[in-house]
């Protein structure tokens, strides 16, 4: 329990200045940190802008700021000169007009470029908590690169807030490592969580499916215009998960509902067990009440935080941030789109990489579809120009939009292009097919399938088959990254198999014969698969396709499970899930052509409830099944 020198005015009166007083330090031409987030010094600001006309050339030293930023002013640009390392929405003007400037670089270099020189600081201004008895001040709700700045500047300016939390984790400074206290009593500045559109959910929801229980999770801070902070709406999907842990940047409001549902005990992190472990957070009073002197929370600084060695470290880490654009070989802009920056690297290569050395880590990009504002693909065949990369083709792992997920890692660049094609909005997909044909990403024969690249609604393809051993097999539509896949299903079925689906012991299946079952008419035919998980990614054991006759309306249906997942009654299950498809599109029946020899696929017909008949000639069974 912290206990406050309730007289400390009296014990340091000689440190104690008022705002105008104490900026009035600041010299022409000096480098001034700004304390981060929700933790910016708002009277040191505003008495520093106040001083605008007595100073020329000073550079402002940011990462990201919340509140007002009046020294952001194009017509005060020769007085203040804004760097950022990250550009918040109250500077983002004034650095795409030109008026300010932005440095790119990994949060985790940051502390090391000003402990070494390389950019000294001046002045920093900060804001922490009144001394405790022995002396100290906590840094509150923003320790990141401020312990840094702090350590590092020439002079140090502190609001000495009572409205600050206190804080654990290595927040203390030794109140004569402060300059000037400023002694001020108003609200820490309250960031509200934006609530999430429906694509926002989507995205959310399937990034939790991908996050298992006793991971240690990160989620970063970027936002994309109109959808907000999708990474934080990650939360509301994990309140019936285990053993959650966190390792991550910044947090919000939206970790409280998940403490209190029992989910986050981290239980199984790897170092700083039991704790949740952040460098600073951005909310509302109640969030800062919630974390005001509670042991639960370790607020580090980025040095240690975004170190990519300790965030591998955790096992299961999975790491969920922002992209504002890719294209179709994997390569993510993050920080700026066609030459306009709109916010930083920040973290995100940090996390990346952490997540991506751990043992059984996720590092997991997130993006919707869709521009909201100009209806334009996120997902390109080529990045606009002047783009910036953040996250490279050879890095990227799990790309996600509210369309589905695409696993990159190690895949080919034909892979690549047809998993990114399959989660992009289905307005664009033929369109970017088409376009990675020209530009040769795919085999020039795959032009002929272009008209096919219309994949249906997933939900009324999906279902769930629970063996009595308790496997769970999935069932879903195909998908044009499946070709791998059904490769890899065919030429492990035995030669019966192969005999009574196909009628030839020929088991020779060319690259256009695998082609035509994936690349499928989704207007007129349906191809659902069976499958199982794998160490990374999934595994088909089984097929059910049916063709339609347009002129009879009836289509012709056929099955294809692996033999080691035969007489389990798939077979069944895949039949009875087509019929509740075709019969939602308005199909009359199915026919079939079954051989003599074939006894479970023809029981499989006859025992299906359906109304069938069948005549049989040269040892081929014809099936005609109404609805």
């Amino acid at each position: 329990m912290v206990e406050y020198d309730q007289n400390w005015q009296q014990t340091y009166k000689d440190m104690i200045a008022t705002p105008a007083r104490a900026v009035s330090q600041i010299r022409p031409g000096q480098r001034v940190f700004i304390g981060t987030g929700c933790g910016a010094p708002q009277d040191l600001i505003t008495s520093m802008t106040k001083r605008a006309g007595q100073l020329n050339n000073v550079e402002i030293i940011q990462l990201i700021t919340k509140g007002t930023a009046p020294y952001a002013e194009k017509k005060l640009s020769e007085c203040f000169a804004i760097n950022a390392f990250f550009i918040s929405s109250n500077i983002r003007t004034v650095i795409q007009e030109g008026y300010g400037d932005y440095t790119p670089i990994l949060l985790s270099d940051v502390p090391r470029l000003l402990d070494s020189g390389i950019l000294p600081l001046d002045v920093a201004l900060i804001q922490v908590t009144p001394p405790d008895t022995s002396g100290k001040v906590s840094l509150g709700i923003s320790v990141d690169i401020v312990r840094s700045a702090a350590d590092n500047a020439s002079l140090v300016i502190a609001e000495v807030n009572p409205n600050m939390p206190w804080t654990h984790g290595d927040t203390l400074i030794d109140v004569y490592d402060l300059d000037i206290l400023v002694p001020v009593d108003h609200p820490i500045l309250e960031r509200k969580v934006d609530p999430p559109n429906e694509v926002s959910r989507s995205i959310a929801k399937q990034v939790a499916a991908l996050i298992p229980d006793g991971a240690t999770i990160e989620l970063g801070l970027g936002r994309v215009p109109g959808y907000g902070r999708i990474p934080q709406v990650v939360m509301e999907y994990l309140h019936e998960s285990k053993d959650i842990g966190f390792h991550t940047e910044m947090i919000s409001d939206t970790i409280m509902p998940l403490i209190e549902s029992g989910a986050v005990t981290g239980a199984r992190k790897s170092i700083d067990r039991g704790k949740i472990t952040a460098s600073f957070c951005m909310g509302t009073k109640k969030l800062y009440e919630f974390i005001h002197d509670n042991p639960l929370f370790s607020f580090r600084p980025t040095e240690y935080l975004n170190d990519a060695a300790v965030i591998g470290k955790h096992k299961r880490m999975v790491s969920v941030n922002m992209a504002l654009e890719i294209d179709l070989t994997g390569q993510v802009c993050s920080d700026s789109v066609g030459g306009k920056f709109y916010s930083g690297i920040g973290g995100q290569i940090d996390f990346n990489r952490g997540a991506s050395r751990s043992e059984r880590g996720r590092a997991i990009v997130v993006l919707p579809s869709l521009m909201k504002d100009s209806n334009s693909s996120r997902i390109v065949s080529t990045l606009q120009p002047g783009s910036g990369v953040v996250i490279t083709r050879g890095t990227v792992h799990y790309v996600v939009t509210e369309y589905g997920v695409a696993f990159l890692h190690g895949k080919s660049i034909q892979e690549r292009v047809m998993a990114l094609i399959s989660i992009a909005h289905p307005d664009f997909r033929e369109q970017l097919f088409n376009e990675a044909v020209e530009l040769k990403y795919l085999r020039p024969e795959l032009a002929r399938f272009g008209n096919r690249f219309i994949v249906p609604a997933e939900e009324a393809m999906r279902a769930n088959y629970l063996l009595p051993e308790g496997i769970d097999i999935s069932i879903r539509s195909i998908r044009p990254t499946d070709e791998p896949h059904m490769r890899e299903l065919f030429y492990n079925l035995s030669q019966e198999t192969v005999y009574y689906r196909f009628m030839t012991h020929h088991q020779r299946f060319t690259t256009r014969h695998i082609q035509d079952f994936v690349y499928i008419d989704h207007r007129r035919d349906v191809c659902i698969v069976a499958t199982v998980p794998e160490a990374h990614g999934e595994q088909i054991i089984a097929v059910g396709r049916y063709y339609l006759n347009e002129k009879t309306n009836k289509a012709e249906v056929a099955f294809i499970v692996k033999d080691d997942w035969q007489n389990k009654r798939l077979g069944t299950f895949l039949f009875q899930h087509l019929i509740h498809i075709a019969k939602n599109n308005g199909i009359a029946g199915f026919t079939a052509e079954v051989l003599r020899e074939n006894k479970r696929m023809q029981n499989v017909f006859n025992h299906s409830g359906l109304k069938v008949s069948s005549n049989i000639e040269e040892g081929v069974y014809s099936f005609v099944m109404d609805f």
